[in-house]
């Protein structure tokens, strides 16, 4: 047993060693012991694809006010202070909805899946699952409102101008998955 155990401590410490060696290679640690960073974070790369999302639609709807927030005070956007008045409010009111919501969400999906994985029909779930699906309707619902009344604050260039910069963004990402891909 102490044989097995002293072998597997000394792999780790070899795969360690390896990965960091590796990592001056790829830009900012991303490659070698960045990679054993990535596995750590699977949760929170589940969370960011939509496996905790409170939605109906988990994925291709824009987040206007939170790509915004990262671009306040970007002077090639210009915001005005009347704009960021208006989107502030709009922010306001969509988070309070959706922090509203998602506990409640969260709650009757584990809840719903817990039933199910104890035998719970299908049948008896049912008032269940259109309680959520009318919880996850409601914050689309929601999204898509700030969507709206975010697109009526923008003017069509400062629209234009995010979507410029998200698609900049993806292709950066690209470029970097690429080159820790091929070990540069």
């Amino acid at each position: 047993m102490k044989k097995t155990l002293l072998t597997s401590i000394t792999a780790l410490a070899m795969i360690m060693i390896s990965a960091q060696a590796e990592a001056p290679k790829c830009g900012k640690g991303k490659c070698g012991a960045g990679m054993m960073k990535q596995a750590k974070h699977s949760k929170k790369k589940m969370h960011r694809k939509g496996m905790h999302s409170p939605f109906l639609i988990k994925h291709g709807l824009p987040h206007y006010t939170k790509m915004l927030m990262k671009n306040w005070d970007d002077p090639r956007l210009g915001l005005t202070e009347e704009q960021k008045n208006k989107l502030l409010q709009v922010r306001k009111e969509t988070i309070g909805t959706i922090k509203k919501l998602k506990p409640q969400i969260k709650a009757l999906t584990q809840e719903i899946v817990k039933a199910a994985k104890e035998g719970t029909k299908a049948s008896e779930l049912q008032d269940k699952v259109n309680k959520l699906a009318s919880l996850e309707a409601e914050a689309t619902m929601t999204h898509l409102k700030c969507i709206e009344e975010t697109k009526a604050i923008l003017k069509p260039e400062q629209l234009n101008y995010l979507q410029m910069k998200k698609r900049e963004k993806k292709m950066q990402h690209k470029a970097m998955m690429m080159k820790c891909q091929a070990g540069k």
